[in-house]
């Protein structure tokens, strides 16, 4: 709002502070340990109605005149000749391109898994451009009825004969990683084998994750066994049925809202259930402690302040470079308030006070645990559209996914062993026996080490466990005899005196239009949601009671005792001990990658919401993570079935070798532009083997597919957050004389690229397709810098 006349500034207003940038270098990656350091701005979490992701919608305003043909005109630098190899599905391609990107597919490259599928032969030629449009095809025809399965026979002739592979191949990886003919719709049940061809899964734990896997192997022909430790399934996500005086109502205790519905898997399983969703209304009253409605204006201005705050401190980890690692939020936003903490009214305080809550439930963590530099690393793939709640409690979408899915109740995992010959998990002193498992435990399970793996789990896992946070959330949920609260209203907060209990029922859902029944929840976060553990279930109804009292007696409506109340207690729940995950000090979003990695061989893997650094923290997540998994423990059947060594290498696993590959190239031998080389082999011997990374993605002003190879026309507008921020790694082995050739060429990285694929006929490809001949060269370049090491007088 602007002023007519100059103002002072308000008293809740902080002037920058003084401080130097440490990391002068703006190009230099300040985590050296992390493929994808971004900084963004705070929007996403700040929402406070509905959960905590205000997603940003991918933006696309295609300039007048602009046609969403995808075959680019003659002004574009396509030639004319690529231009004529680019095909035509349909006019609806620019379309096609934004829904699938709402499910995390870049606009104009591939994703990470699908280098490593091979889905193309040819990174970043016009074979890619195709192979694109043809899955976002594909994609987006399923996505209009998900009720449907979706054949490939349906593309056919859509698709010029000569790129019937690339319709294979696209086809083939949507079904196979759940993006396509996933679900729980009739069409998609009956494609269900009745007796299962392929290995035994052992999964443990029943939660989305497991669920969602369990599902998929079971369409892959997988024979399939869950052990859940509770009585029932869905995990963390809980909806009880609460009863009293003729009265009911669904109470969802544990993960509430659907957050964002476009691209959410979770919202077309409710579509093929048959169930709609409620749009949770933003109106989002405040009150005061003594009860007094928070006057709209001083609202707004506290609210801009805080924002203005965690703008500051974004700025301020974004100068501080490496050193933000170690560094809290809260220690940041602290630095900033104590300026001038004096200066604000107790009000206005208790309003900041809220905010910090909120943002403490965001993250179901303490502010003084949460990263600086990495606290809201998944804030650019937040899914788009409305935050829902699902009416009857998401319960239900656990009970669809649940249906005719093997499940052993009360088996509670306290060993799983694993080797080059299967698994064996112990519950009790029952063996459950398979040739892979499984693993959706939450993180507090991990972390409290409730499950003990043999051998070992490696000691990378073991760090990124420790390093990642798992906060907690608590609720109170209440039945009333009726809705004595304002039904237009889905959500109202409540302000606190106290720093220390600013989180303690600060936040009210109301569920009377979605429940089936008059139920309140109030919210318990941070601090307050810990000590809520030992509060008596009696007093903390009679808090609650006594702030609701606060607000509505004096409107001289009558506030009535609840007909029966649950108090949540997920920090002392043996099966969670806590609510969902966090980047706490000294982590990084590749701790979740860490935690999703496969070890022995490909015969343990993770799931879980822990397992995601795209979407931890909900619902949404750990249902992926299910699918994700099916993929992977799919693929290594497979390739066992084929007697093919799934690591290519006799020494090192999939993962070792990704570590020693990421080890190795943070000191690179070679860098220029988005090129490192590690150099094996004496430096006297021009044909001596080196390893080539080409880092495509991120915040590059020009990559690969946006030169000549690419449909300009369909994909310059699609730039959105996603792909901006994404940073994908190919690789490729040469020779130590090629790469020094081309670190000589002229022009930049799109020169460089053309004449690595086009001079040198080099194939870019993904981690998982170098192959034996990379995986010696890599261990032969380690030992010789492990050797130099101990031995200096080695530099040969």
């Amino acid at each position: 709002m602007s002023e007519q006349t100059p103002t002072p500034p308000p008293p809740f207003s902080f002037p920058d502070l003084p401080f130097s940038p440490i990391n002068s270098n703006p190009d230099q990656n300040p985590n050296p340990s992390s493929s994808l350091y971004t900084l963004p701005p705070f929007p996403a979490k700040r929402k406070r109605t509905g959960f905590h992701r205000k997603a940003s919608n991918p933006s696309f305003s295609p300039q007048s005149g602009e046609s969403s043909n995808p075959r680019p005109n003659p002004s574009t630098s396509v030639s004319a000749d690529l231009a004529d190899e680019i095909i035509v599905i349909n006019k609806e391609a620019t379309t096609e391109a934004v829904t699938a990107l709402s499910a995390g597919f870049p606009a104009d490259s591939l994703t990470d898994e699908e280098i490593e599928a091979g889905v193309v032969s040819d990174v970043g030629g016009i074979e890619q451009v195709n192979y694109i449009l043809i899955r976002n095809h594909i994609f987006s025809r399923w996505r209009e009825n998900v009720t449907n399965w979706v054949k490939k026979e349906a593309f056919t002739s859509l698709i010029p004969p000569h790129c019937e592979p690339l319709l294979n191949s696209a086809y083939n990886y949507l079904v196979s990683h759940g993006y396509v003919n996933f679900g729980v719709a009739p069409a998609i049940k009956e494609k269900i084998p009745a007796e299962p061809t392929k290995a035994n899964v052992i999964i443990v734990g029943a939660g989305l994750a497991g669920l969602a896997a369990a599902r998929q192997l079971k369409a892959f022909g997988f024979k399939v066994t869950v052990l859940e430790g509770r009585k029932r399934c869905g995990g963390r996500v809980y909806t009880k049925r609460m009863e009293g005086s003729l009265k009911s109502a669904s109470a969802d205790l544990g993960g509430s809202v659907l957050t964002g519905t476009l691209g959410n898997p979770l919202g077309i399983i409710a579509k093929q259930v048959g169930l709609s969703l409620h749009k949770i209304r933003d109106k989002c009253p405040l009150y005061r402690p003594d009860g007094q409605p928070v006057d709209p204006d001083l609202d707004r201005k506290v609210e801009g302040t805080f924002n203005k705050l965690l703008d500051k401190a974004s700025l301020l980890r974004k100068n501080m470079g490496e050193v933000a690692m170690d560094v809290s939020l809260g220690a940041a936003l602290e630095t900033y308030r104590e300026e001038y903490g004096d200066a604000v009214t107790d009000e206005e305080m208790n309003l900041f006070n809220w905010h910090l809550a909120n943002l403490e439930y965001a993250n179901a963590g303490l502010l003084s645990k949460l990263s600086l530099a990495f606290w809201d690393q998944d804030d650019p793939y937040d899914m788009g559209g409305d935050h829902c709640f699902l009416p009857g409690g998401n319960g239900q979408l656990v009970q669809a996914l649940a249906e005719n899915v093997p499940i052993a109740y009360e088996k509670t995992v306290h060993t799983i062993r694993y080797g080059v010959d299967g698994v064996q998990v112990i519950a009790g002193s029952q063996v459950y026996e398979g040739d892979m498992a499984l693993c959706t435990v939450p993180l507090g399970v991990l972390k409290n080490r409730s499950i003990k793996f043999v051998p070992e789990l490696p000691q990378r896992k073991l760090d990124g466990i420790k390093r990642l946070g798992f906060g907690l959330l608590n609720k109170v949920a209440m039945l009333f005899p009726y809705v004595f609260w304002s039904n237009d209203l889905d959500t109202f907060g409540h302000l606190s005196e106290d720093r220390i209990r600013r989180g303690e029922f600060f936040l009210f859902y109301s569920y009377a239009s979605v429940a089936g029944g008059p139920l309140l929840i109030a919210l318990v976060a941070g601090e307050a949601a810990h000590n809520f553990e030992s509060m008596p279930p009696t007093d903390a109804v009679a808090l609650v009671l006594q702030i609701l009292r606060g607000i509505y007696n004096p409107q001289g409506i009558e506030v009535p005792d609840p007909l029966q109340s649950v108090c949540t207690r997920w920090g002392t729940d043996s099966f969670s001990l806590g609510s969902y995950s966090h980047v706490a000090v000294g982590a990084s979003g590749d701790d979740y990658d860490i935690l999703a990695e496969s070890v022995g061989d490909g015969r343990l893997f993770f799931a879980g919401e822990a397992t995601t650094r795209r979407y931890p923290a909900t619902m949404h997540g750990a249902f992926i993570t299910g699918l994700r998994e099916a993929a992977n423990i799919d693929y290594h059947a497979t390739s066992r079935a084929m007697q093919s060594k799934i690591d290519r290498s006799p020494s090192m696993s999939t993962e070792s070798c990704a570590a020693l590959l990421a080890d190795l190239f943070r000191e690179p031998d070679l860098e220029f532009g988005a090129f490192s080389v590690i150099f094996g082999g004496k430096a006297s011997d021009p044909k001596s083997p080196a390893v080539l990374k080409v880092l495509l993605g991120g915040a590059r002003k020009k990559g690969i597919g946006e030169g000549e190879h690419s449909n300009k026309v369909l994909f310059q507008q699609l730039q959105s957050h996603y792909n901006q921020q994404q940073q994908l790694h190919v690789y490729t082995l040469l020779t130590r004389q090629q790469a020094m050739e081309l670190r000589e060429v002229r022009g930049g990285d799109e020169m460089r690229l053309n004449y690595l694929c086009n001079k040198l006929g080099v194939k870019l490809i993904g981690r998982k397709g170098l192959g034996p001949t990379a995986d010696s060269v890599i261990a032969s370049i380690k030992a010789e810098r492990s050797n130099r090491r101990t031995n200096p007088s080695m530099l040969s």
